[in-house]
């Protein structure tokens, strides 16, 4: 079945310029259009620009927004160092005829940019400010992020670089550490 799931997104890959640009956007580019936005959302969301403020609550803040990606970033390592220990191997080194948009290296199980971006779309979802009129804006985000995560997601497997339960396997593990995060 990861095979069957895996041919029919790759089947979107080699079959015009176009598309396979928008395939390497999405897998290699939007990762960062993400990045920035989410930390861009978080100095809106817990007021780091507001005037005045004072330098302790502008520091408490930023620990605030800093703490939103602890939880992505955690996730991320956990899911290099099973990735050490799997030892699986990328579509286009275990599938004979499949060749990949772009270059990767490494192994390919848990899916490190899965891991991360469902970590940090649950850690924003639950993120909480000190300012009361947030208006559900991070529930809200954290619905756009995780919208991007499967974006991504499915842009990796299309690219030939990763396998659809790679991508599972991260969303899966980048969802336990933020929830773990959260209660701790």
């Amino acid at each position: 079945m990861n095979n069957t799931i895996f041919y029919f997104f790759y089947s979107f890959a080699h079959q015009s310029s176009l598309l396979d640009n928008v395939i390497v956007f999405f897998a290699n580019y939007l990762p960062y259009i993400v990045i920035l936005g989410s930390i861009l959302f978080l100095f809106s969301h817990y007021r780091v620009f507001e005037s005045p403020i004072s330098t302790e609550t502008l520091l408490l803040r930023c620990r605030e927004v800093s703490l939103v990606f602890l939880s992505p970033i955690l996730a991320w390592v956990v899911a290099y160092l099973l990735k050490i220990l799997i030892h699986v191997q990328r579509p286009f080194l275990a599938l004979s005829g499949v060749q990949s948009l772009f270059p990767e290296t490494g192994y390919s199980f848990p899916s490190g940019h899965a891991t991360f971006f469902s970590a940090l779309a649950i850690s924003i979802f639950f993120s909480s400010s000190s300012a009361k009129a947030t208006g559900g804006h991070s529930k809200k985000m954290g619905y756009v992020l995780f919208v991007c995560a499967l974006l991504i997601g499915v842009a990796r497997i299309s690219a030939g670089v990763h396998f659809p339960i790679d991508i599972l396997g991260g969303y899966v593990l980048g969802i336990l550490v933020a929830f773990l995060a959260k209660t701790i």
